[in-house]
């Protein structure tokens, strides 16, 4: 099956989610923003596909030249060369690019062999408890804005089904932020209407110091949650390896650090961290996730994915090692996220009312395209 043709659409849909001035997602007014989709196509006329975006020029220059008439199959070789190529294109040839052609080459394998990815993986489940991961605070009034708006969408998540309960909490530019003891507040208030048994976790403002963190941590252990990921900056790794060595609470992590699972070896080598952690879109692919997952497994470490979506879940459906959730969201109480993606005609991880999310069993990764709603909103092509 030789790769015949390369090509990305973007188009238009309209968003309810917005993002603040430091990158954040949250609610706001219908707005009309882009997607993208890549798709690979190979001699014998399967097709794989993957949402993301790569400009036209990278497309030419770097990606298509590995790609075409290579066989698809050659994951492995594939992903390799482009990762070699970031060594000198690390300014457009990043982490995303590389995600969207692996995941859109396993796609192309299932679709080709009629099964569904977890399986060409080495099936191990078909369904995995989820945890609601919050967006990050707010001020809007009734939404994520005091510690008691975390309290009662806690709640709601609860009546839902979920198992578990993440909180984002407040970041800049939200008034008042960042606060370690806001931060705290929030956690004890919504382990207070859960009760004592659910599991919580929390993933605070990413640049607290090593004395903010240890407090928030040294908290956290007497409010029992689960982990704590990411409160201080991920490339000063010996301030990981301090504060795990302070603390009973484990600390999951690297979660943006740069570097695939290089990266995550060497935070397992100095104990910088208790849970590894890794998504499709940190390391580049399904690939490398992979990779991640054995690293952890060889340490007797559990392994925490990070994010959502069909790639996510597949791997996590194919993991031998614990991997406790999967991480459903971003979560609000003014975003309705059970409806599926305009771009999709059903969700691509839908939750029962016990709290798992079930893999699709349908070929590759089991995301149901509305290719016409894609053509009727088509911006550009190439």
């Amino acid at each position: 099956m030789k790769i015949t043709g390369v090509s990305v659409r973007t188009f238009t849909y309209t968003s309810h989610v917005g993002r603040d001035s430091e990158g954040h997602g949250h609610p706001a007014p219908p707005r009309e923003t882009t997607q993208s989709l890549m798709t690979i196509e190979t001699s014998d006329g399967v097709a794989g596909y993957a949402f993301g975006g790569i400009a036209a020029g990278v497309l030419e220059r770097d990606v298509k030249p590995l790609l075409m008439g290579r066989d698809s199959f050659y994951r492995e070789l594939i992903w390799q060369g482009l990762k070699e190529r970031q060594r000198l294109n690390l300014a457009t040839l990043n982490d995303k690019i590389l995600t969207v052609v692996d995941c859109a080459l396993w796609d192309l394998a299932g679709r080709a062999l009629g099964q569904p990815v977890y399986k060409l993986l080495g099936a191990y489940r078909d369904k995995v408890p989820a945890y609601a991961s919050t967006m990050c605070g707010d001020d809007l009034e009734g939404g994520l804005d005091t510690p008691e708006a975390y309290a009662a969408f806690a709640e709601w998540c609860m009546d839902r089904g979920y198992p578990a309960f993440k909180l984002h909490t407040w970041q800049p530019p939200i008034p008042g932020a960042p606060n370690p003891k806001r931060d705290v507040a929030a956690c004890a208030a919504v382990r207070e209407v859960v009760g004592p048994d659910v599991p919580m976790m929390l993933d605070p403002y990413h640049y607290y110091g090593r004395e903010e963190s240890l407090y928030l941590g040294r908290e956290l252990e007497k409010l029992d949650f689960l982990w704590m990921e990411e409160p201080m900056d991920e490339h000063s790794m010996s301030s990981y390896v301090w504060l795990a060595r302070q603390l009973d609470l484990p600390i999951c992590g690297p979660e943006t650090a740069e570097g695939k699972m290089y990266t995550r070896a060497e935070w397992i080598k100095h104990d910088a961290a208790d849970i590894v952690r890794g998504g499709v879109g940190d390391l580049g692919g399904i690939t490398p996730l992979v990779k991640v997952a054995h690293l952890a497994e060889a340490f007797g470490m559990k392994m925490e994915v990070h994010g959502g979506g069909a790639a996510n879940l597949h791997v996590l459906c194919a993991m031998g090692i614990p991997g406790l959730f999967y991480e459903r969201g971003l979560l609000h109480p003014f975003v309705d996220y059970d409806t599926p993606k305009p771009w999709l005609h059903q969700l691509e991880d839908p939750m029962d009312d016990e709290g798992y999310v079930h893999v699709s069993q349908e070929p590759g990764l089991g995301q149901q395209i509305d290719f016409d709603y894609i053509d009727r909103n088509l911006v550009t092509s190439w």
